[in-house]
């Protein structure tokens, strides 16, 4: 072992010989590496060196030393993998990927649901949360060398600490980290006020460990006399929080009630009032400072008895008294101090990883099936993706570039045409991954297509982005209605040979809450002809109760820029069918090839085959496409005979198919149908996927 690693002999305390020998192997490869007096960022084995203290388990303490940023530079890269097990190395690429990312912004201290997404999409990208242990003392050692660092570097890497890292650390009850964090960064982001707190601090701390001492051997005597075996103990208070109940109480150090503190554990309920009775006859009490949380506890569940004495010297003391299980609820992060000083809601995946994060470091011996228990579910139901601008948007997972578009803005969502994933287009079904950056190309006018709310095409994922799309098109209805009611009671006005001054006894007399509801019911058919001539009081003519539509000529399958019968052809690598969105290729010899937008054959041309492009649209002429399907069953047995019965009811012809079977029995069942239009294509699918065995039953993909 190199002389740089003497010091850290302490990380091998408390593990087996064949324990110590994997981390004097670990220790050697970080010793390969060549010093450098210019780097002051966190090395591996520093940051192991703090986690001692927690007695981590041993893969831990591995991937602390082997995540060591200047690793990256040995030549070839050591195979940690193969030498340290998949665990390890999985651990040291999250920890690289969170030293690595960069999505803050100072700007984000003025956005709370920024800096609660980020912290968010740090948990949930992590595959296990000792990756973020080990960030958490990354980023502590990272601030106890911060001096030496720029001024501007300083003020940025303090503000994300207070922004990010410290709730974290709060969130997941790790309070050492928490109130060193929080000191830390405070120390440089306010050095003058840090440096006048901690003054005064000094100045008394002499006394105030004296009072506290004197404090706790008098309430002992006086508790042992009732025959309680209490633990009574000083609570140390920290700088950062200091100042902040300063800002918050608007009150000078001096003025502060809680500066000395003090915590009772008792055994039982009855002990909890017992031991603050004899607190409340023992020292005089300042009645307003008096907080019972256990009869009335907190909306997280906290418990507590919390009230503040003067002692006979003039010192206010704040004591809390709970119960064992009290205590163990609060530290545990069931009751965790995030929810309440954070304003947070409760999440059990959140509460469980706490719970098993806090037993892994209590007891380093755990078994692997604990440690595999603690692969991170925090958040995993959502996905935090960027816009351009770098702004954090959290959806829920499964999402598309469509149900980030509604995010951002209903109108964008309508608009949208397109989408750009890290730089590449990609389909508007594309499933979103977390920390992807998303760009929305829109049209200037226009609205969502129907196809973005049918379950089977997979465009939205989100109810918020899906409720927006259904209201477009119910509004779109109810405009339409109104204008052809208006038309409609226009015509019977004048056919009638009456006067309608104004709508209001027409609304009142047809029970409608206002005018336009009157015009909608009409052009729905839900009032009629002979119900408006008995309004009038006019004998029903035998007239038709439409507006007649003009004859039009029948139009082509597809029109090309709005012309009929231009050649045309459908392309066969993602056989398109009416109501896809579609687009059109200039081919040299079949004339316009007709393609699904998200075609990956599409998406894939080149800038300059791009100019082949051209827009083309559906006609009104009923065709036939062909669409191949594919059917995954759990067996082969009757699946051919089922299928082909659903198909035959529905008068859906099959030009093709081939079925293979599995040797676990299960069986993909190939075929090429005949359909009319996107909708049919949907009502088929779902009917298929209602059979006995059906597993999965979908379009095949574009390509």
């Amino acid at each position: 072992m190199t002389k740089k690693n003497d010091p850290n002999k302490s990380l091998l305390d408390g593990f087996s010989e064949v324990d110590r020998e994997q981390i004097n192997h670990a220790l050697a490869v970080i010793a390969q590496i060549p010093d450098d007096p210019e780097y002051h960022r966190p090395k591996g084995y520093e940051v192991a060196a703090i986690l001692t203290d927690f007695h981590v388990d041993l893969k831990t303490t591995l991937a602390a030393i082997l995540s060591d940023p200047r690793l990256g530079a040995l030549k070839p890269r050591p195979d940690i993998a193969g030498r340290f097990g998949a665990t390890v190395d999985s651990l040291v690429n999250d920890v690289n990927w969170l030293n690595k990312l960069s999505v803050y912004t100072p700007e984000m201290t003025h956005q709370p649901n920024q800096t609660e997404i980020l912290r968010r999409m740090l948990l949930s990208m992590t595959h296990d949360v000792r990756a973020v242990l080990i960030k958490l003392a990354y980023r502590i050692k990272r601030l106890r060398n911060l001096a030496k660092e720029s001024e501007e570097m300083r003020h940025f890497i303090a503000r994300e600490t207070l922004d990010i890292y410290s709730p974290i650390a709060n969130r997941m009850g790790i309070h050492q980290f928490k109130w060193e964090l929080e000191d830390l960064a405070f120390r440089y982001l306010e050095p003058q006020v840090y440096k006048s707190i901690a003054k005064s601090l000094a100045d008394k701390r002499v006394e105030r460990e004296r009072c506290v001492d004197q404090f706790i051997a008098q309430l002992q005597s006086a508790l042992s006399q009732e025959g309680m075996g209490a633990e009574v103990y000083g609570r140390p208070k920290h700088i950062y929080s200091i100042w902040k109940k300063m800002q918050r109480k608007q009150l000078g150090i001096d003025e502060l009630y809680d500066l000395l503190a003090v915590r009772v554990i008792v055994a039982n309920l009855t002990q909890c009032y017992t031991a603050l009775g004899i607190v409340h006859s023992l020292w005089q009490t300042i009645p307003k400072e008096f907080d019972d949380y256990i009869a009335n506890p907190k909306e997280n569940g906290y418990q507590s008895l919390h009230t503040v004495i003067i002692d006979t010297d003039g010192n206010r003391i704040e004591v809390q008294i709970r119960t064992r299980e009290m205590h163990e609820f609060a530290e545990m992060g069931v009751a965790a101090h995030w929810s309440y000083k954070e304003g947070g809601k409760h999440n059990a995946a959140i509460e469980k990883n706490i719970a098993s994060l806090r037993k892994l470091l209590e007891e380093k011996d755990a078994d692997e099936t604990l440690a595999e228990g603690l692969k991170s579910e925090l958040f995993s139901d959502r996905v935090y993706v960027l816009t351009p601008a770098g702004k954090l948007i959290d959806l829920i997972k499964g999402s598309t570039p469509l149900d980030f578009a509604y995010a951002i803005h209903t109108e964008i969502g309508h608009r949208c045409r397109g989408a750009k994933v890290n730089g590449r287009i990609t389909p508007l079904t594309y499933v979103l991954k977390s920390g992807e950056q998303i760009e929305i190309l829109t049209a200037k006018e226009g609205g969502p297509n129907h196809n973005w709310i049918d379950p089977n095409l997979g465009y939205l994922k989100s109810p918020h982005a899906i409720g927006r799309v259904k209201s477009w098109f119910k509004n779109q209805q109810m405009t339409q209605n109104i204008a052809t009611g208006k038309t409609i009671l226009d015509r019977e006005v004048q056919r009638l040979g009456v006067k309608l001054v104004n709508l209001n006894d027409l609304t009142k007399h047809f029970k409608q809450p206002e005018k336009d509801k009157l015009l909608e019911a009409i052009g729905r058919g839900d009032i009629t002809s002979r119900q408006l001539a008995a309004f009038f009081k006019i004998p029903e003519l035998e007239v038709p109760t439409r507006v007649q539509q003009k004859k039009q000529t029948p139009k082509s399958a597809v029109t090309v820029a709005g012309i009929d019968h231009v050649l045309t052809s459908f392309a066969h690598c993602c056989s398109p069918v009416q109501g896809d969105d579609i687009i059109g290729y200039i081919s040299h010899k079949k004339g316009i090839i007709v393609h699904r937008s998200n075609c990956e054959n599409i998406l894939q041309l080149s800038p300059e085959k791009q100019t082949q492009l051209i827009q083309v649209e559906w006609g009104s002429d009923k065709s036939y496409y062909s669409v191949p399907i594919v059917i995954h069953a759990q067996s082969a047995k009757d699946l051919l005979n089922n299928v082909t019965q659903v198909l035959a009811h529905s008068k859906i012809h099959i030009s093709n198919a081939s079925l293979n079977t599995h040797p676990d029995f299960s069986a993909d069942l190939n075929l090429t149908i005949q359909i009319e239009n996107i909708g049919q294509l949907s009502q088929i699918l779902n009917r298929i996927g209602c059979l006995p065995n059906i597993v999965e039953v979908k379009r095949k993909q574009a390509g």
